[in-house]
């Protein structure tokens, strides 16, 4: 073997190399090779790390390379070594490693790169983390003198906050019991550091010889070591408050010092004063002290995100806030708006670091990268306060509720971002969310309550109003992007607006008269402008145009729409608080508001805004469209109101309400058009449903704009709408005819004639469609095969919206749909055989069929109804089955799946009428579906298939298991018949076969299923389950739980494991898990003993899943010990 030296300096070499941006995967391949014969010849480089001796020769290289990627290999050999390897270390190599590590770190860590020093804490805390106290006993104590050495406070920092994350919940690599015994340890020591931490070290840092006083005080300048230690120590304490319990550890004087250093966050002067002359040192000194504010703020979060506060913590928490309270007042306390405005936006500054070496700059590079903010994490103080504890300081006297809430408004509005503005109105929805539960549940204290935060209250609401207008505030408005979607298919601009009116509308709830008061006549003033265009529309040769060109006023009116826009939302958003039992009271309001409404619809339809032409065309003319769509949306929400008070006019016989339906009426009808924007019109469509299916008015279908809607839709020759617009209105007039009117008994709904008026819609909206139909008198020319796609799904579409929208409505309105539809379902079925192999038809006609049989399978009947299913069942073989699953793609699959969901509905029936369907539908998933899917790894078809198998289980439980009168009432003694028994052990062996399987939304469903059907129908405690299957299902549960493979699901997994065990937990202790234990490798048999023995005999679930998941942690360590051991190892 070449000399260490030798092999060091070609190991530099090559691993530099290695790590070049420019050296091939071939190459690199070649260097491992080379670097493995360098260390050990006679092994490959994946063995090197493997080699218990080979701790060895990487101290040496640990001690002589300054080769950056030398150390870090080395030391991630040493880590392996610990983690992995540990238990077959001879004990002078453990003492020695225990010796010369943290004598390297020692002697190297001022020199040492950032990254390597805090790699090395790590392994020596690892070793801590195996060995303190019994062989380790020094480790914690030897981490507490570094922490009091001032020339190694920063290295025992570093250690104590490593120690803090790996100790305090460490990974899995570790017994249950080993766990246990470090979180006691280090519990045991929290006082003495956190002593040591603020007593000694953060407190004396301050020089305050007094810290009642201390947030009174001005903030020391502190030199760069000092800052940075403390920021060492800040980090420290934010860890530490993640786990520790809040005890009396925390002190008083503890809480005290850290607000001191939440000031430096906002404390602008001492930043500025630091960066003052520029250069990049004392730029990055001045971004460390804000840094300071923010570590101090996650150490107040991190107290504060604790909601089981003790009693006795209440004192702290009320001193916290009150704290709290004092830096909110120094973060806002200007009254010039711009200067707090501009507090905020230098509090908000994400610090980027010059890259110039110096002692504070090369620190700063070892914090985290990310962009950090004080006013994030004083909003997230803000959001906890009020979420968590509110309910809990409100009551104090000593804690001035209503001027926190003024300081928060200033807070709020003076946001220099819009994330910040979003936040902050998160924390004032869970405000008013908070306010109005305390409300229902003191309904006494109503008025108190609210008089006391009225004024807030109707400040925010005035202040959010204005926040969405560009009246007030265009230029951060115009910074709103509205065009590109985020997650949740929104633009940055509705976002803000959804946010900003959703406090609208609970300040609404909570002071109705109020925000009306405040919103409606900001609406009236916006109108007045919309209203008064008319008089500026003139005559040109190609049409009209709005005679407004002056730039200035273009902008005006720009900013005016886009205010309307915004109002008439929020006009709609508040429509749900003038209904139910307020009705009455409100009404006069609420009739004001729709009145406008339907003046402002008719007014953009009769004087066609959304077609004139402007003088900035691609501004103005999608404002005109939006304020008519967004009218038309906003008397769509009141479509609840005009529905009682359709009730209210029936009683009374009103002809206002008449006239106020006939109006919108006649400003919806000219929408539906295909001349008009694809906004307006679907919106034109929306209310016109609304009214059709919300309001039901009876007079509706006598209205002349709506007999001439069914004109245009009946009109063969008429221009198709787009898809959705003529699904809504062909819906709209079908629920016209078919729903019932509200107030009025069955004899007067006029059945006869409305259902003649069905059909003949029907007939119109199918006539091309039925024409497909074969007919072997008269065979037709054939059509092309894409235009019969065509008429198929302009057809289909329509007709499944129908059904699905009366499915849920009475008998004699369903009996009338299907009348109607009879023909075109014949046809339907008729066509089906012949378009089995396009499966995009196929998938269309499913879907159909689907919707029929949920909605209206009683009145198809029960001969219609079989020989649909027969049909099909003749349909998919097993060949047609794998053709669509396996070649088709997910179009085929969707088939499949459809075909599936219309099984499930077939075997939900109640009754005897589909019984007999029964063997062949479960032959069909068993014999024909199922092997097909088995082994796919795509989770297609699975879970239809499924569901499928449970619902014909849990709908059918009869038809496997006879339930007999005695085996009722001597239930426990008589056992109830078991009839087709191989069909019930195929299905169950398909539900434990996919438990095996990766897909974890498949493996939680079909959990779900087994424990829905164990609470409704005790399958766990059926005999051929518990006989047979039982433990195999345990058996498989634990091997999952083993292998980690769905860890999200724990929970759910140990609870149906108790279930299962509960049903004979004598057979569980005595025999199952005796056996499984027996079964598992990789364990001897002294450690399945000890397994054994730590599984108590707890029969209450909460200790039966503690114990189980001990089993599992304890197996897997156990498991990693062994595989660490080397060969020939005599295990006692």
């Amino acid at each position: 073997m070449a000399s260490e030296e030798a092999s060091l300096r070609a190991l530099e070499s090559l691993m530099t190399e290695f790590f070049h941006d420019c050296t091939t995967n071939e190459r690199k391949r070649e260097i491992a090779f080379f670097c493995c014969y360098l260390t050990f010849p006679e092994e490959l480089l994946d063995n090197f790390a493997q080699q218990i001796g080979a701790w060895r020769l990487c101290l040496y290289f640990l001690s002589s390379t300054r080769n950056d990627y030398v150390m870090m290999y080395s030391l991630t050999v040493f880590e392996n070594l610990i983690n992995k390897m540990w238990l077959g270390v001879p004990s002078q190599d453990k003492m020695e490693i225990r010796s010369c590590l943290p004598k390297l770190l020692l002697a190297h860590h001022k020199t040492l790169p950032y990254f390597i020093r805090n790699k090395l804490c790590k392994v020596i805390v690892d070793i801590g983390r195996q060995d303190w106290p019994m062989f380790y006993h020094d480790f914690f104590t030897n981490i507490l003198q570094l922490i009091q050495s001032p020339v190694t406070t920063p290295l025992g920092l570093i250690m104590l906050k490593t120690t803090s994350e790996e100790l305090a919940c460490p990974r899995e690599d570790l017994s249950v019991a080993r766990k246990e015994e470090l979180r006691k340890l280090l519990l045991d020591q929290v006082q003495t550091v956190l002593g040591l931490l603020t007593g000694d070290l953060l407190s004396n840092l301050l020089q305050s010889p007094s810290s009642a006083k201390l947030l009174n005080q001005p903030i020391p300048i502190l030199d760069a070591e000092s800052e940075y230690i403390c920021s060492l120590a800040l980090e420290c304490l934010a860890h530490l408050f993640s786990w520790i319990p809040l005890s009396a550890s925390i002190t008083p004087s503890l809480l005290t010092t850290i607000f001191h250093f939440a000031r430096f966050g906002c404390d602008i002067r001492a930043r500025k004063m630091a960066s003052v002359n520029g250069s990049s040192q004392n730029c990055v000194l001045g971004q460390e002290r804000g840094r300071l504010g923010v570590l101090a703020m996650s150490c107040i979060n991190e107290l504060m995100s604790k909601n089981c506060v003790p009693m006795e913590f209440e004192e702290y928490l009320l001193r916290m806030f009150q704290q709290t309270f004092y830096l909110l007042q120094k973060i806002t306390k200007d009254n010039n708006a711009h200067t707090v405005k501009s507090r905020l936006e230098e509090l908000d500054e994400r610090s980027e670091v010059a890259q110039e070496p110096s002692l504070l700059l090369v620190r700063s590079q070892e914090r985290e990268r990310r962009p950090w903010s004080y006013i994030e994490k004083f909003t997230d103080f803000l959001r906890l306060f009020v979420s968590v504890h509110l309910r809990r300081i409100e009551s104090y006297s000593q804690f001035p509720v209503v001027e926190f809430l003024t300081l928060l408004f200033k807070y709020t509005f003076h946001q220099p971002t819009h994330e910040g503005y979003f936040s902050c109105l998160d924390i004032w929805t869970l405000f008013l969310d908070y306010l109005t539960s305390k409300i229902k549940s003191r309904l006494g204290d109503k008025e108190a309550v609210l008089n006391r935060y009225e004024d807030a209250l109707v400040l925010l609401l005035t202040e959010v109003l204005n926040r969405i207008q560009f009246r007030y505030n265009q230029a951060q408005l115009e910074e709103l992007d509205d065009e590109t979607l985020d997650d949740d298919q929104q633009t940055e601009w509705q976002r803000y607006l959804r946010q900003s009116l959703e406090v609208v509308a609970k300040v609404m709830e909570l002071l109705p008269t109020h925000a009306f008061s405040t919103l409606f006549p900001v609406l009236q003033d916006n109108l007045e402008v919309y209203l008064g265009l008319q008089q500026f529309i003139v005559t040109s040769g190609s049409g009209h145009r709005l005679n407004i060109t002056a730039e200035n006023d273009c902008r005006r009116l720009h900013c005016s729409l886009r205010d309307l826009s915004s109002l008439l939302q929020a006009v709609g958003r508040l429509a749900e608080y003038f209904i139910g039992d307020v009705f009455a009271a409100r009404f006069s309001d609420a009739l004001t508001v729709v009145e406008r409404l339907v003046k402002v619809t008719l007014y953009g339809s009769q004087i066609k805004l959304y077609n004139i032409e402007t003088a900035v065309p691609s501004v103005l003319k999608p404002d005109l469209i939006d304020v008519h769509a967004q009218s038309l949306a906003a008397l769509q929400a009141y479509s609840h109101w005009l529905a009682q008070y359709c009730s209210e006019a029936h009683r009374q016989n009103t002809q206002q309400f008449v006239t106020l339906i006939s109006t919108t009426m006649d400003a919806v009808t000219p929408l539906i058009s295909t001349k008009v924007q694809d906004k307006l019109l679907l919106s034109a469509c929306h209310l016109l449903v609304s009214l059709a299916t919300t309001v039901r008015p009876v007079f509706l279908i006598s209205i002349p704009a709506v007999q001439k809607v069914f004109n245009r839709i009946t009109d063969a020759s008429a221009q198709r709408l787009v898809d959705k617009a003529q699904v809504l209105v062909c819906r709209a007039l079908s629920n016209i005819l078919l729903l019932p009117w509200p107030n009025l008994p069955e004899n007067e709904q006029q059945w006869p004639v409305r259902s003649i008026n069905h059909a003949s819609l029907i007939s119109a909206l199918s006539r091309d469609y039925r024409n497909l139909k074969p007919n072997a008198v008269a065979p037709q020319r054939k059509m092309p095969l894409d235009d019969t796609k065509v008429i198929i799904h302009q057809t289909l579409s329509v007709l499944e919206d129908i059904v699905e929208n009366i499915s849920g409505e009475s008998t004699k309105s369903r009996q009338i749909c299907y009348q109607s539809l009879q023909e075109s379902v014949q046809v339907s079925l008729a066509l089906f055989p012949a378009f089995i192999h396009q499966s995009d038809v196929t998938d269309e006609m499913l879907s159909f069929f689907l919707t029929l049989f949920r909605g209206l399978r009683v009145q198809m009947g029960v001969p219609f109804t079989e020989q649909i299913i027969q049909t099909f069942l003749n349909m998919f073989t097993r060949e047609q089955l794998a053709e669509s699953i396996l070649h088709e793609g997910s179009t085929g699959c969707r088939v499949v799946e459809k075909f599936l969901k219309i099984l499930q509905v077939v075997v939900q029936e109640p009754g005897q009428v589909f019984k007999p369907f029964l063997p062949s539908i479960i032959s069909l998933c068993m014999e024909q579906v199922y092997p097909i899917i088995a082994e796919r790894p795509s989770p297609d078809v699975k879970a239809e298939l499924f569901e499928l198998l449970f619902r014909t289980l849990h709908h059918n439980w009869r038809y496997f298991f006879k339930s007999t009168v005695l085996a009722s009432v001597q239930r426990g003694i008589a056992e109830e018949q078991m009839e087709n028994e191989p069909q019930f052990s195929a299905i169950m062996q398909a539900f434990g076969q996919s438990f095996l399987q990766p897909d974890i939304h498949l493996f939680k469903q079909n959990l779900f299923y087994l424990e829905t059907l164990n609470t409704k129908q005790k399958l766990y405690h059926k005999k051929i389950f518990r006989t047979a299957m039982l433990f195999q299902f345990v058996n498989v549960l634990l091997q999952v739980l083993v292998h980690k493979s769905h860890d999200l699901l724990q929970e759910e997994i140990g609870i149906a494991i108790y279930n299962m065990a509960s049903v004979d937990f004598d057979g569980f202790f005595a025999a199952f898990l005796p056996e499984f234990l027996t079964s598992c490798d990789g364990v001897d048999a002294n450690q399945k003993n000890v397994l054994g023995r730590n599984f108590k005999m707890d029969r209450d679930l909460p200790s039966f899943t503690q114990n189980v998941h001990r089993l599992v942690n304890d197996l897997r360590y156990y498991r990693l010990c062994n595989d660490s051991l080397p060969p020939g190892t005599v295990k006692l």
